[in-house]
């Protein structure tokens, strides 16, 4: 976790009072706020709001969030001065191997572009290295999401295309991309 003393605060006013948060089980709803208040923005002009409702059902269920944490994921939170804005979603040793797959990473709108994003995949790869001898992360981004030159800035590079039948005629047109350490 980050903080900042209030002696700093003090000296360093456009320091904010930050801190990355575990998410358990019993908590996974503040992963589907943000969701619900992220994915209309981030996908209205790549997914039709069939699509964008369809798939925050699926993937943001409490239910499906539940069950990930369950099975081994880890999800963080971002805070600042007490307000979550944004989150990671984490599946350390990804197929059996020493890989990490982000499988999923958002940031309130409001909060894009502040190093939200940077620092939380910062903050899973630094716990996973620690905790599971991770060499890579893998992720998956829509090929028409923004989110792809942030990705290559912090040194992701791309290394497939994949079309997903995810049901109900919806498909994820996404590129693979990996970040080697």
């Amino acid at each position: 976790m980050f903080y900042y003393s209030v002696f700093e605060l003090i000296l360093f006013p456009h320091l904010k009072e930050m801190e990355i948060e575990v998410i358990q089980f019993n908590d996974v709803e503040r992963i589907q706020k943000i969701a619900y208040a992220t994915w209309p923005s981030t996908f209205k002009t790549i997914l039709s709001t069939e699509q964008i409702e369809y798939m925050l059902s699926w993937m943001y269920n409490i239910n499906t969030l539940t069950s990930q944490v369950k099975k081994g994921h880890h999800f963080f939170i971002y805070k600042e001065n007490g307000d979550d804005l944004g989150f990671i979603g984490i599946e350390p040793n990804f197929e059996k191997t020493t890989c990490t797959k982000i499988q999923k990473i958002y940031i309130l709108p409001s909060a894009q572009g502040k190093g939200v994003g940077k620092s939380l995949i910062q903050f899973a790869q630094n716990f996973t290295i620690k905790k599971y001898k991770t060499t890579s992360f893998l992720l998956n981004v829509n090929r028409f999401n923004a989110a792809v030159h942030f990705y290559h800035k912090l040194g992701f590079n791309i290394i497939k295309e994949e079309n997903i039948d995810i049901g109900n005629d919806f498909w994820m047109e996404d590129y693979i991309m990996e970040l080697q350490f």
